[in-house]
């Protein structure tokens, strides 16, 4: 498909306006803060499963999330490993879910403990999803999750995702087996704009990797996007006329690219300039804002599917640097 976007030089200085809302790091320090995990909320459970695989230890995921919802997921380790172990916290794509116990090994073949978050209420575009999201949008909601509690930031469904991942980096770094200093957070599309998220919500991180990431500059992707999902929210314009300021509000708070202004891990981006869902131009406002140290491989002739295998082979390459690059940390428990 030929590119609509900007060009890549273009894309490489590109700086919109885009400023931050009024109260944005108050907003996410009150949501976590009353979110905290504790005792009523339950703790953390792992139960060992027979995913047939002699070589990877899976582990079969609960972990408390938004007001102590129950969060699913996979957690893969290398069988036999010992010593603490880096860790990788994937998040999906949207539609996504967790999926079955045998797969996505790469993390943990490379030697890493893997956790891969279950989205809330997805699981019905691509492998199967076991979390539910207990709230319910409210009613002229487009289908989707763009718009589920648009109305206000602290009815929206990103805030209660964004809560869970977090939630999720905090339960690895309590793992007896995973050293907290070496963490890294990644995901493709929505996941690399969940991972953007926590890479500005979490300090301490040892990297984060987004790929062709959903959630940046999501007013200029709204007004793009040809395919969905942003197209959502056009959708959602289309019918509610007088509420395209207040609905950008809202999304102000969940865009990835004002999250990645207060990130300070190293980053490792992928982008594909031919992308027609996340355009490369919201996904470099993203980039261009990151704080961190940072790095970026430019797919110039891919879509959305960005560098696929390409790319996971950068990363194995990048993890591994950045790791050995590290002092051990606290969590070499003995």
């Amino acid at each position: 498909m030929p590119s609509t976007d900007l060009s890549l030089a273009e894309c490489r200085t590109y700086q919109p306006d885009l400023p931050l809302p009024e109260g944005f790091d108050a907003f996410w320090r009150d949501t976590l803060r009353a979110e905290a995990p504790g005792e009523e909320r339950g703790r953390p459970r792992f139960e060992l499963v027979d995913s047939g695989l002699i070589h990877v230890r899976t582990y079969d995921v609960s972990i408390p999330g938004y007001d102590g919802q129950p969060v699913r997921g996979w957690l893969r380790m290398p069988a036999g490993a010992s010593g603490p172990l880096g860790c990788i916290v994937e998040f999906l794509g949207y539609g996504r879910g967790r999926g079955l116990a045998h797969e996505q090994l790469t993390w943990a073949c490379a030697g890493y403990a893997h956790l891969v978050m279950d989205t809330r209420g997805q699981g019905w575009s691509a492998a199967t999803g076991d979390t539910p999201d207990p709230h319910t949008g409210t009613a002229g909601t487009v289908p989707g999750f763009l718009t589920r509690g648009i109305e206000d930031p602290s009815t929206h469904y990103y805030r209660r995702v964004f809560t869970d991942a977090v939630r999720c980096v905090e339960a690895m770094r309590a793992h007896p087996e995973v050293d907290p200093t070496r963490i890294v957070v990644t995901g493709v599309s929505q996941g690399g704009g969940i991972a953007l998220a926590v890479a500005g919500l979490v300090p301490g991180l040892a990297g984060v990797m987004p790929d062709v990431p959903f959630l940046c500059n999501i007013p200029r992707a709204s007004r793009i996007a040809a395919v969905p999902p942003y197209t959502e929210v056009a959708s959602y314009l289309q019918l509610h006329r007088d509420r395209t300021a207040s609905a950008f509000r809202t999304l102000s708070y969940f865009d990835a690219a004002h999250h990645a202004t207060r990130a300070t891990a190293p980053g490792l981006f992928s982008i594909a300039m031919m992308d027609d869902i996340c355009p490369p131009s919201t996904c470099f406002t993203a980039y261009n804002r990151y704080a961190g140290p940072k790095d970026v491989r430019v797919y110039e002739f891919n879509g959305h599917e960005g560098g696929t295998e390409h790319h996971r082979a950068e990363q194995l390459a990048w993890v591994r640097a950045l790791f050995d690059g590290l002092p051990a940390g606290p969590a070499a428990r003995s």
